[in-house]
């Protein structure tokens, strides 16, 4: 074995109830990418960049090698943002008799912030059900569509609901929360309303779309003869929902910005040892940005991002100080990359924009969604039957008594959401983790719990407790999947049948 590995060895002693110096180390480096003058890591900001300084530095004092731009250890990533700002922005519910029901900005209603956002919205109001292409009927065209946001299998999309109203003449859509929807609760308030993408590709004009918290659902249809509380739960349940014009009207004026702005990917090289192998690629990854700063949640406005996702940064830090300049058989390269938090920007750029040659890319392992709350037991793995790297993982898990799941909640999307599916979009196989538990179970308890109170949050700081023994499980586990798909014989492929 190894000096490096000599760390996995370290991390597969019995348990114990505070971190051993390996572990306290990782997560030194997690709080100090995440204490409050990084202020959350928002993209292109001052926090950011210093973040951004702090892991190249680690880099290349671990023995990696710069494979960002001109030679450096940052790509540079053009964005532009719109954002629509609290000052100069008002929403209300206006009933028959004129009175105005307002609407708290980012705790009862969020208007996305998008090229089109009108000044001013006045406009009647017509629930639609689900908003599915049958509800539409002539009595949308120039009205609001009041729309029931079900995220389960089956029913209308976001981008399904937006499409149809659209086409059917809607002027606005609001988009109502499935309160019931308990695998990933609506989190109010949100941190901001701000929408960034490429520089060189904004967000196409729509509609205005706006989140209506389902608390406020009840002053929204108040006078059309329906009761909030019963069309909700059946909502929740999926149980057919009618269409009727609301009696109330809504009115909102709307003040927006825009700048443009760059933000910076870390990209750094471990050269592999193989002649043959080494001019292929194997990318781990995370993301350095967090949200930065927003909306206060209990008197605190920083969103750290401890567990998301300065943590796993930190453990593609270690991994590389562990090596200590030796190489793989595979070259490897350690992206941190930048607006994961904003569409997967960062990772987005880079497979578009790849400064190694795209054809070298064999695999990338992410690492972000990742909460060691409770003991390792089992992974969720992301399109684990999509490529070899499923049984790879199997193989390297099985040696730690993990098991290694596919995805049992398919409805939050994970797979989707997360700096690997940029990677897989383009056929190469990637993939990433979730902490996997049973139902009915403290485990579920805590990450559901998670969830609710820290998932971004200020709360998810460096103070909030965690499973030591768990995150030095899961380390161990990233540090020797890395090793066996960086050394083995064949690359990954992806499956026959497989696109």
């Amino acid at each position: 074995m190894t000096r490096p590995f000599l760390i996995a060895l370290l991390l597969a002693t019995p348990a114990f109830a505070g971190p051993d110096r390996e572990t306290r180390a990782w997560w030194d480096l997690a709080s100090a990418l995440s204490n409050d003058a990084m202020e959350g890591r928002d993209t292109g900001s001052p926090g950011h960049a210093r973040a951004v300084a702090l892991v190249a530095a680690r880099f290349k004092a671990a023995g990696l090698k710069p494979a960002g731009d001109a030679g450096g250890f940052m790509q540079s990533v053009p964005l532009h943002e719109i954002k629509v700002e609290a000052a100069g922005t008002a929403m209300a519910i206006v009933a028959p008799d004129g009175t105005a029901t307002n609407l708290r900005f980012l705790h009862d209603m969020t208007p996305r912030a998008a090229p089109g956002l009108p000044a001013r919205l006045e406009a009647g109001m017509v629930f639609a059900g689900y908003c599915g292409a049958a509800e539409m009927t002539a009595e949308v065209r120039g009205k609001i569509a009041v729309c029931f946001a079900n995220r389960r299998a089956g029913l209308p999309s976001a981008t399904e609901r937006q499409t149809a109203v659209t086409a059917a003449g809607a002027v606005a859509m609001i988009a109502v929360d499935d309160p019931e929807f308990n695998l990933e609760p609506a989190r109010w308030p949100d941190a901001y309303a701000r929408s960034v993408g490429f520089a060189d590709a904004p967000p196409p004009v729509s509609i205005p779309v706006l989140r209506l918290n389902a608390a406020s659902f009840a002053p929204l249809i108040a006078g059309s003869g329906h009761l909030a509380a019963a069309l909700l739960t059946d909502g929740s349940a999926r149980r057919p929902l009618p269409g009727f014009a609301l009696a109330a009207r809504f009115r909102a004026s709307f003040a927006t910005s825009e700048r443009n702005y760059t933000s910076d990917n870390v990209l750094a090289m471990l050269p592999g040892t193989d002649s043959k192998l080494a001019p292929q690629i194997v990318v781990v990854s995370a993301h350095i940005d967090g949200y930065g700063r927003g909306e206060p949640v209990a008197g605190d406005e920083i969103y750290n991002g401890t567990l998301d996702d300065a943590a796993y940064v930190g453990s593609l830090v270690r991994l590389a100080e562990a090596r200590r300049g030796k190489g793989f058989a595979r070259s490897v390269l350690f992206a941190a990359f930048t607006g994961e938090e904003k569409g997967l920007l960062g990772a987005r750029w880079f497979v578009a924009h790849p400064t190694v040659a795209k054809a070298a890319l064999v695999a990338d392992i992410n690492l972000d969604q990742i909460r060691p709350l409770f003991p390792l037991r089992s992974l969720t793995m992301h399109g684990v039957n999509d490529s070899t790297l499923g049984a790879t993982a199997r193989t390297v898990a099985a040696t730690m008594g993990i098991e290694i799941r596919p995805d049992r909640e398919p409805e939050r999307n994970l797979n989707q959401r997360a700096d690997h599916w940029p990677f897989r979009q383009a056929g190469i196989p990637a993939s990433g983790f979730v902490f996997g538990y049973d139902s009915h179970t403290d485990a579920e308890v805590l990450a559901r719990g998670w969830a609710v109170t820290r998932y971004h949050k200020p709360q998810d700081d460096p103070a909030q407790p965690i499973d030591w023994k768990a995150a030095r499980d899961f380390n161990s586990f990233f540090y020797a999947l890395t090793a066996a798909v960086a050394d083995a014989p064949a690359a990954p492929v992806l499956l026959p049948g497989v696109k």
